[in-house]
């Protein structure tokens, strides 16, 4: 075998390296040391004798680096995704380069460590895949941590050629760069697992298209953007195993209907993960008058769905959730484009089909260019269950929207017991613009009917304290009837301006507690709620 062996960096081999017979090492090569803290009270922690590494069975070595590559390899990225970035694919290069028991325990285990041969920029590839193992390869060719050059596109084109061999592509490139790598996979991938195909040319929203021959039936992770459904492409009709589909910045004339996404899905019953994304909102009576010409499909169930993301206008995302259930949802993230009017019924319909969707506390957000409603994500779960934020400005606006939207969604809010109100100052909005009318605060808050505890930023108190009071005529415990306690960070002028509401409620029979929090112990629990 060869002494030639393949690295990130494209090390030399260690001195020696290939001479030593396998099994043995000197006793002064690497160790490995234990401490064991006692569970008394000493402080200090008791120590064992060190043992060389040789002595070490294969197996018990396997296991040592079975768990290395757990922690070298992310299999999922920051956000939550499934990880894209193979770099740490290389973490067996240098145990490789240890010694030659270490080199042929390795190389004899491929499949239980899950070795691979990473093909990137900047690495020689024609003369790795000449002087390595038949090992899968890992493509990754990402052009904002290094530009491509011509010898690396030679590399790539070539690992591809290797077509049953592919295990993992990565492709980040300027569209014209990847059209042309792209037009050359034109065959089958057998073994292929995950492909994330993404361009990032700023300003360009071209399309980069797989070649119709192009079947991966084993792919189960797929990340696309800008992404397109062609009509005809077997791609989302063959890879039934899917378990991750993502389909991000989908330009307007690559919009494909909801008819044609759902007729996909109904066919993806391992889909965990699905994110759709649109670039830009569609022209709404256009698609009216599509949702009126689809005939009306059988229902979808997606019986392993955990997490699903939407980004676009709310009819189509109607559209889409008319004909779906999944039982075991337990993330949900949807993005709006703003418009006058929002309608989600189905929205509704759809949260209620799950039985995992459940949440207590939630935080309604207005940001400058947004307002959100999210709910707080449980200390042992990664991410929020449920977020829902529309893109649009000025606050009188915000509050409108947020609104109808929690309007319709009275019965999943209905249950909500702690509620945080924040606010970033809009620096784009008049005074005029923010000004919110007292209806469209109660009418915001309205849903929320079994609130224990009310969290109120200092920004939004002069905006929000008057409209909790109630007018001559009105149910004393009309609006949050069962309200306990009002947080607030702020001086006396913010406890003032509450304390109408809170003398009503006296009165009533109906106490509520008014907490004084200081704004820096505020600010920690924001950050909290967002961790």
């Amino acid at each position: 075998m060869s002494d030639y062996f393949p690295t990130a960096t494209y090390l030399p081999p260690i001195e020696g390296f290939g001479q030593r017979a396998p099994g043995r090492e000197s006793q002064s090569s690497l160790s490995l040391f234990f401490s064991l803290w006692p569970t008394g009270e000493s402080k200090e922690p008791r120590k064992i004798p060190h043992s060389p590494i040789h002595t070490l069975n294969n197996d018990a070595l396997l296991n040592i680096f079975y768990l290395y590559r757990l922690e070298a390899v992310d299999e999922y990225d920051k956000e939550g995704y499934p990880n894209s970035d193979w770099r740490g694919q290389c973490w067996w290069y240098k145990l490789a380069q240890v010694c030659r028991w270490w080199r042929y325990l390795i190389l004899e285990s491929p499949s239980q460590l899950d070795l691979h041969l990473l093909c990137a920029n900047g690495v020689p590839i024609a003369n790795m895949l000449a002087h390595s193992p038949p090992l899968p390869l890992a493509i990754f060719c990402h052009e904002y941590y290094r530009e491509m050059t011509e010898e690396d596109e030679e590399g790539i084109l070539l690992a591809l050629r290797h077509s049953d061999r592919v295990h993992y592509i990565t492709l980040y490139l300027p569209t014209p760069k990847l059209q042309k790598i792209m037009t050359t996979m034109n065959e089958q991938f057998p073994i292929l697992e995950r492909m994330s195909i993404r361009s990032w040319t700023e300003g360009d929203r071209s399309l980069a298209l797989l070649p119709r021959t192009f079947q991966a039936p084993h792919l189960r992770h797929l990340y696309l953007s800008p992404a397109a459904l062609p009509i005809g492409s077997p791609l989302l009709t063959t890879t039934v195993g899917l378990v991750t589909l993502i389909l991000g910045d989908i330009p307007p004339f690559a919009y494909f209907s909801p008819s044609s996404l759902l007729t996909r899905l109904s066919l993806m019953l391992q889909l965990e993960t699905l994110m759709i994304v649109f670039y830009s909102r569609l022209p709404s009576r256009d698609f009216a008058r599509q949702l009126l010409d689809t005939p009306i499909m059988t229902q979808v169930t997606l019986p392993n769905l955990h997490w699903f993301s939407f980004t676009g206008v709310s009819a189509y995302l109607e559209g889409l959730l008319a004909q779906i259930s999944a039982p075991v949802l337990n993330n949900l993230q949807i993005y709006l484009f703003n418009q006058l009017t929002f309608t989600v019924p189905r929205l509704l319909q759809f949260m209620g089909t799950s039985e995992t969707l459940i949440f207590s506390t939630v935080r309604l957000a207005f940001g400058n260019d947004f307002a959100e409603l999210v709910a707080v994500k449980p200390e042992k779960q990664r991410w929020c269950p449920f977020a829902v934020r529309i893109m649009c400005r000025h606050l009188d606006w915000q509050v409108s929207s947020a609104a109808q939207i929690l309007d319709t969604l009275q019965p999943v809010l209905s249950v909500v017991e702690d509620l945080v109100l924040t606010h970033v100052e809009h620096d784009r909005s008049s005074e005029w613009h923010n000004e919110v009318d007292r209806t469209l605060w109660r009418q915001l808050l309205r849903p929320f009917s079994n609130l224990k505890t009310l969290h109120v930023q200092n920004e939004l108190i002069g905006k929000l304290a008057g409209s909790l009071q109630t007018d001559d005529g009105e149910p004393p415990l009309e609006l949050l009837p069962n309200l306990e306690k009002v947080g607030y960070s702020g001086g006396d002028d913010a406890r003032d301006a509450f304390t109408p509401f809170i003398d009503q409620r006296q009165v009533a029979g109906h106490p509520v507690n008014l907490t004084m929090v200081d704004h820096s112990e505020f600010s920690r629990f924001l950050r909290s709620l967002r961790s």
